[in-house]
């Protein structure tokens, strides 16, 4: 719907608007990245009330777009089995995903296919998920699913459709692991693999995501990749022509949604959305103070406000010693008068919590990375690229609480965590402690590796978005607690 969910005004975004923008004849192809399952509250919303609707509100939307093919990312499989299957169900565009292995074989998702276009043109494509899923996903939410490496079945896919088309068209639901202006390798843990499939395979065409970068067209050894920003305002049009003297020719565009829906499916969703916007406008409770939207290198140096209320309410409900939590990449806050609407504002993920058992080098080793966030720039501390680029990654720096910390940023990274001590100053001692994280930092993700190897204490099943209304609920009018950053010496 072309609706900011944060604030409840119009936006010009959204799958009912860029259907709007379409110009779909026959030879046009129309495909989605995945994502789609998770991330607005509407969709949050319609899964836990979904017996009540004659209708799936996103394969509706799709379906009313002329969407011809998708591949899967890594969100649509944050509640399971069943409920992608609803999806793809309802859904007329055809899945394809060639890493991801149906074994109950009621998904109906292909590896590849060759579509040959009304001008006689064999489009050959093959669908990728990141095959870091297997990483951050509940194996109750891969029941029914197998994950293989994303690299090496592109590779497989790629070998058995080349002989086969004329064009050849990989949907990778997976980013770069390199800059794309110097070629530098900047990430060699396999979640992102985009920069290798185009340079050591021979697709035509790279539609990639999961980064949202904004990519409108670069040219990668022999391939034309692409990448979109998240949210759905934008979408990349992409044109080739193929001739025999000088083999395909591509250019591509980022297009904007534009603000206008049609009458369809938009007035059978309506009810729906309504109910949303009514959900959202909820109140939950009252904080003592507003809790103002924090600039992100103020924060990381000072402390956030916001943060220590979740890491609060963190601690509250696992009983962990400490607590870490991460924040959204663009500044937030929230009021005084607490809503559904300013919860989900503030807290963007749909993170459970994990309580692991740390030592005191686990928690330095993690902190380490927390030091990494910063660089000085004439002395003065400022935010690194490596948090920059090629993606903004300010989610990836983490607030903790019940410690005390000093980085030295004048020390090469890595050495610059020069003491930890308790909540109260005292000596922390070797452990073992517990640490509590979301279900997404204890995989290790985000720069975190020394994490995903630790023993898990508890592992809850509650969304940290209803632990927060909940907690404050029971205790309204909260006393925010006051923010506690590291002591950074420069």
């Amino acid at each position: 719907m072309p609706v900011n969910y944060s604030d409840a005004l119009p936006s010009d975004s959204g799958i009912l608007t860029l259907a709007e923008t379409y110009k779909k004849e026959g030879n046009t192809l129309i495909i989605d990245g995945g994502d789609i399952l998770q991330g607005t509250p509407l969709t949050q919303y319609y899964l836990e009330h979904c017996g009540q609707y004659p209708f799936h509100p996103v394969a509706l939307s799709m379906n009313a777009a002329g969407y011809d093919y998708i591949t899967l990312g890594n969100h649509d499989f944050n509640y399971g089995y069943d409920v992608l299957k609803d999806y793809l169900h309802a859904l007329n565009a055809q899945c394809l995903c060639a890493n991801v292995h149906d074994l109950r074989g009621e998904l109906g998702i292909l590896e590849k296919t060759i579509h040959i276009l009304p001008n006689g043109l064999r489009i050959g494509m093959t669908g990728i998920v990141t095959d870091f899923v297997k990483i951050w996903e509940s194996k109750k939410n891969l029941a029914g699913l197998a994950i293989s490496d994303s690299f090496e079945t592109a590779k497989s896919m790629y070998e058995e459709l080349r002989p086969e088309c004329d064009v050849c068209v990989c949907i990778y639901h997976g980013g770069f692991e390199r800059d794309l202006v110097t070629g530098a390798l900047l990430f060699d843990t396999g979640e992102n693999v985009g920069g290798r499939i185009c340079e050591e395979l021979g697709f035509d065409i790279v539609l990639t995501g999961h980064q949202h970068i904004e990519v409108p067209g670069i040219k990668i050894a022999d391939t034309h990749a692409v990448q979109l920003p998240d949210g759905a305002a934008q979408y990349i049009r992409l044109n080739g022509q193929t001739d025999s003297e000088d083999g395909i020719q591509i250019q591509s565009e980022l297009m904007p949604a534009g603000s206008r829906c049609a009458a369809e499916p938009y007035h059978t969703i309506l009810p729906l959305e309504k109910e949303v916007q009514r959900w959202l406008d909820q109140p939950v409770g009252t904080l003592d103070v507003n809790i103002v939207p924090e600039e992100k290198l103020y924060a990381a140096q000072q402390g956030s406000r916001l943060a220590a209320l979740f890491n609060q309410i963190q601690m509250d409900a696992t009983g962990a010693q400490f607590s870490c939590t991460s924040l959204g990449n663009q500044p937030a806050g929230m009021p005084k008068d607490v809503t559904i609407r300013s919860i989900i504002a503030a807290y963007l993920f749909a993170n459970t919590l994990v309580v692991l058992e740390v030592t005191e080098d686990i928690l330095k080793a993690a902190l380490e990375r927390c030091a990494a966030y910063f660089t000085l720039e004439n002395g003065v501390p400022s935010i690194s690229d490596v948090f920059l680029k090629p993606k903004i990654e300010h989610y990836n720096y983490d607030f903790y609480a019940g410690l005390r910390y000093t980085f030295d940023l004048r020390r090469p990274v890595g050495q610059r965590v020069i003491s930890i001590a308790g909540a109260d100053g005292s000596p922390l001692g070797k452990g073992p402690f517990s640490l509590c994280t979301s279900n997404y930092r204890a995989t290790g993700t985000g720069g975190y590796e020394v994490l995903r190897k630790c023993p898990v204490l508890w592992r809850g099943n509650k969304e940290m978005a209803q632990l927060a209304a909940a907690y404050i609920r029971g205790r309204s009018p909260l006393t925010v607690p006051e923010p506690d950053g590291p002591v950074i010496v420069y």
